[in-house]
């Protein structure tokens, strides 16, 4: 198995670790992905079976990690 961590400040965490939530129903095949937000902190962990499905599952969560936080940022403009 493979494994990673990736954590990142942000004023937005709670509503970034929310708005991934509905992503962790979607299935990445091969891999179990939890993600936490708090204290301006998000943290998202992902276990795989192999690297290829490690790999997929960051680069998915990181993008849309990416898109929850510009969008939190604009919506408090």
């Amino acid at each position: 198995a493979s494994r990673a961590q990736v954590a990142f400040r942000t004023e937005h965490a709670e509503v970034v670790a929310k708005a991934l939530s509905p992503e962790l129903t979607e299935k990445i095949p091969r891999t179990k992905v939890t993600v936490e937000g708090r204290d301006g902190e998000v943290l998202i962990s992902v276990e795989a079976e192999d690297h290829t499905a490690l790999r997929a599952a960051l680069n998915s969560y990181i993008r849309w990690a990416n898109v929850a936080e510009e969008t939190a940022k604009e919506a408090g403009r």
